[in-house]
């Protein structure tokens, strides 16, 4: 018995195709490993499930291909649908909230960045904002990459460092913002930065440190 399997229709792909489609499942499945990136109530950015912040000093790269724009829907702290497209491409349609969804569709944007040095060197997050502020830097972000691409191709990534800023709401009191910081230009290519300068320990002189708001990084 012949062990060749034949493949009907002929809607099939061309092979030379192939081999471009399989590949791609590797970048999808390497976003499974990718942690969650945000700023929290305090000001401070953490990642992961267990709010690790980040690193003083480290830097990160953001992806110039990677940025998207889209919706999504929560309810009850949990996302009950996402709806995200490359930013070259239209929004998506919406269909109705799904049930349960507190706010309906919000507007999201977001991005990929990856750790250049320190302790987390390598590692991947991804984020995203539904927040005036947080959309704000991202547009922002988008825009002067968009500005360093028209004067110089071979250097569209940003290096970041990630900061807060922060206002006063009338209602809900002092409101931190997200704010990225551009140290320098690279090629994609590019892989290591110099490691990041000690950083000065802080002392009671520091408001922040009297008042025991920075809290001790954490391991992931």
């Amino acid at each position: 018995m012949s062990n060749i399997t034949t493949f009907g229709g002929a809607n099939l792909p061309s092979v030379q195709s192939l081999s471009g489609a399989l590949r791609s499942i590797q970048s999808e499945v390497a976003l499974g490993g990718t942690v969650i990136l945000k700023m929290d109530k305090t000001g401070h950015w953490v990642f992961g499930a267990d709010q690790t912040e980040v690193e003083e000093g480290s830097l990160w790269a953001a992806n110039p291909f990677s940025f998207v724009h889209g919706y999504i829907a929560w309810g009850n702290g949990e996302v009950l649908a996402e709806k995200l497209v490359p930013v070259s491409e239209p929004l998506p349609e919406l269909d109705p909230a799904p049930a349960g969804a507190t706010r309906g569709w919000e507007m999201q944007v977001g991005m990929m960045l990856v750790c250049t040095n320190g302790e987390d060197k390598d590692m991947q997050a991804r984020f995203t904002a539904t927040s005036v502020g947080g959309k704000r830097a991202v547009q922002a972000l988008a825009v002067a990459i968009a500005d360093q691409v028209d004067k110089d191709q071979n250097k569209p990534v940003p290096l970041l460092e990630l900061k807060t800023e922060h206002y006063q709401h009338k209602t809900y009191g002092r409101i931190f913002t997200p704010i990225f910081e551009i140290t320098d230009w690279v090629s994609m290519d590019t892989n290591t930065v110099a490691e990041p300068e000690e950083a000065v320990p802080k002392t009671a002189a520091d408001p922040e440190a009297a008042d025991g708001t920075r809290r001790r990084r954490r391991v992931a």
